[in-house]
């Protein structure tokens, strides 16, 4: 059997995650989209009452759920007497 003229076989692409990105400081935390920005911080060695969690210059809780491609910038706390 010949092939075909003009078709070629494309097999299918796997889709990769992107996950999500936690950025405290100058530093950027690869995560898994669908956790908890709680859970995320946890499993990337920050503490999250160290930090204060926001998205696009907004506050949010530490329960919001991460999405693919998104950024999450991690404020630190300053505390003291």
């Amino acid at each position: 059997m010949e092939p075909i003229e003009g078709l070629r076989y494309n097999p299918p692409q796997v889709k990769r995650s992107m996950g999500a990105t936690l950025r405290l400081r100058d530093k950027d935390y690869q995560v898994e989209a669908g956790m908890t920005v709680r859970d995320a911080m946890l499993r990337s060695g920050i503490q999250p009452d160290s930090v204060i969690p926001t998205r696009d210059g907004e506050l949010i809780t530490d329960d919001e759920i991460l999405h693919e491609g998104e950024h999450i910038r991690l404020v630190a706390v300053i505390s003291g007497g």
